[in-house]
């Protein structure tokens, strides 16, 4: 036990041990079900003590999330460090990206997540409050870039929603078609081919009257192109 204390002092260590109640969430709960696994049988299985998952989690139901407190942190160091050149759909592109590691760095675990949020509604829930949280990231980071534009904040809310809709599509489907790492490559192109769909080609062009219904249109096609996607793909 002193072993894993030692070991989870320094940024790294934390890292692992953190991947390691993840993967015994993981595990414990498709062996024995979600309701019948304990914190403390989780805990025993990453080799660490109670007092230390709660350093790391809440309570089981948060046991299973990837590390959002480090995707976020991401999403806006791309943000903050980001050329003022940088066209804003590449930029939110770029940032959006980064969270593809989180998920899929260790494609067992992810898969074994995939299954498990669609069968516990208490994990479902979890996640359901991730996605808003991105959400909400990307609205604030592109709000703040948008300037004064009348519909600013508009583009910013649906090239947000589309963002987070679109990376969680692609997920889903190189979740569904296997998790392998050979086909991440793949799952990253899928995801951008949302980049058309952003209202934000012309965000440095004075608005035009008729903008409001220009956003309203693109984010209707966006959500029926990316519903057509997710039927294909799980249907």
């Amino acid at each position: 036990m002193a072993t894993s204390t030692r070991r989870g002092r320094s940024p790294e260590g934390r890292a692992e041990v953190r991947r390691n109640l993840v993967a015994a969430a993981a595990r414990l709960f498709t062996e024995r079900g979600y309701d019948d696994t304990t914190v403390d049988d989780i805990a025993a299985a990453a080799g660490v003590g109670r007092r230390t998952f709660f350093r790391y989690f809440r309570g089981k139901e948060d046991a299973l999330s990837p590390d959002h407190e480090r995707g976020l942190a991401r999403i806006s160091e791309v943000f903050d460090g980001a050329h003022p050149d940088e066209p804003l759909p590449s930029l939110a592109l770029r940032a959006a990206e980064t969270v593809f590691e989180l998920y899929t760095e260790d494609p067992e675990v992810a898969r074994l997540r995939f299954a498990l949020v669609g069968s516990v509604p208490a994990l479902r829930d979890r996640e359901a409050a991730s996605v808003h949280h991105y959400r909400r990231l990307f609205t604030r980071e592109l709000t703040a870039r948008l300037g004064d534009r009348p519909d600013g904040e508009l583009r910013a809310a649906v090239t947000a929603a589309a963002l987070v809709a679109a990376h969680n599509q692609a997920l889903r489907r190189w979740l569904v078609d296997g998790a392998r790492d050979a086909d991440l490559p793949g799952a990253v192109d899928h995801f951008r081919r949302v980049a058309p769909m952003l209202p934000l080609e012309d965000a440095d062009e004075p608005a035009a009257a008729s903008d409001l219904e220009d956003v309203t249109r693109r984010l209707e096609r966006a959500a029926r192109t990316l519903e057509r996607e997710s039927t294909r793909r799980t249907g």
